[in-house]
């Protein structure tokens, strides 16, 4: 694929453009599976949630591949991959970067934190307080980070990919709503199967020390700036305003649902075409399905609505409350 693929004066996406596109997704999809052994819907999330420009919220328990699964899909286009351990004493300038004072040269210099890469996991960012939380949504949002007054640009692509423990867990802060809001995806990841896990057990423990998985045998296959053209050519899958308005109905019904206590705001149905799109591409089409919306909608809407006291206390979860609404609300036919 040329560095030119997104360039084009006509919004219709060029047929050997999109075969191309359609063939390195599949290709980053079947790298990626090198290394990780089941989790194929969160891989499949994370990827589009990628190919969307966006930020993912990764919630389940300790070892289940988190930090494999963003080096993975690092290495595939040869991005520059950060990791911060959040902790209830890490500071914002140990995520954004500081300012230092060199003696000698009677100047101050820019150290540039973990935040300047290409994919970052904030392993446990519930671990911090908010005010830490906070210093990634300007990043997450604007693509910058400003020290001491003066903006510096991220360079693109850049994605995070925060991980979360459970809220009932001891020592843990619920994320602010709005930085809840800049994650286009939550996507849990559970326990793998029986089979999963005996061959995530051979693969760890056949002629190797320790019990780390490793990324060796996943191949590099495009650059940095090839995956922001994808991101680009993403943005121009076709969205029918049927289809449209099928995702705003979606996000409105959250609104007055049964259960609900507080439904998603607008930027939940702009998340939802954007996942949508992404989906569409990996499926080989260069048009979005009420299909798309319906199976982009519960990684999107689960942590942009609140339960009420009822749901709770019947032991409810946000999944079990979406999955009724989203059977609720009418596909459009054509």
């Amino acid at each position: 694929m040329s560095d030119s693929m997104s360039a084009s004066t006509n919004n219709a996406i060029p047929a050997d453009r999109l075969a191309q596109a359609i063939d390195i997704v599949q290709r980053l999809r079947e790298e990626i599976g090198r290394a990780i052994v089941g989790q194929q819907t969160v891989v499949e999330q994370v990827l589009a949630c990628c190919l969307a420009g966006g930020h993912v919220l990764l919630e389940g328990v300790p070892g289940l591949g988190k930090t494999l699964l963003v080096k993975a899909l690092a290495k595939t286009f040869a991005g520059e991959f950060s990791r911060i351990q959040f902790t209830p004493d890490l500071m914002p300038a140990d995520v954004m970067g500081h300012a230092v004072f060199d003696q000698r040269q009677q100047t101050f210099s820019i150290r540039k934190g973990p935040v300047f890469t290409h994919l970052l996991l904030a392993d446990e960012i519930n671990r911090a307080p908010a005010k830490t939380q906070s210093a990634l949504l300007e990043a997450m949002q604007e693509r910058q980070v400003t020290i001491e007054g003066e903006a510096h640009t991220l360079e693109a692509p850049f994605m995070v990919l925060a991980t979360q423990n459970p809220l009932e867990s001891e020592g843990t802060y619920p994320l602010p709503e709005a930085q809840l809001d800049r994650f286009l995806i939550k996507a849990r990841i559970a326990y793998p199967g029986e089979q999963e896990e005996t061959a995530m057990l051979l693969a760890v423990t056949q002629d190797r020390v320790g019990d780390a998985l490793e990324v060796a045998q996943v191949r590099t296959l495009i650059k940095p700036e090839i995956l922001v053209a994808l991101q680009q050519l993403v943005a121009r899958i076709r969205v029918d305003e049927a289809v449209a308005n099928y995702a705003v109905r979606m996000v409105r019904a959250t609104r007055q649902w049964p259960g609900v206590a507080v439904g998603a705001g607008p930027r939940g149905s702009i998340a939802l075409v954007r996942l949508a799109r992404a989906i569409a591409l990996m499926a080989g089409r260069d048009y979005a399905t009420p299909d798309d919306i319906k199976q982009a909608s519960l990684p999107v809407l689960r942590h942009r609505i609140a339960l009420s006291p009822e749901s709770e206390l019947d032991g409810l979860g946000a999944d079990d409350v979406l999955a009724a609404l989203i059977d609720s609300v009418a596909a459009p036919r054509n």
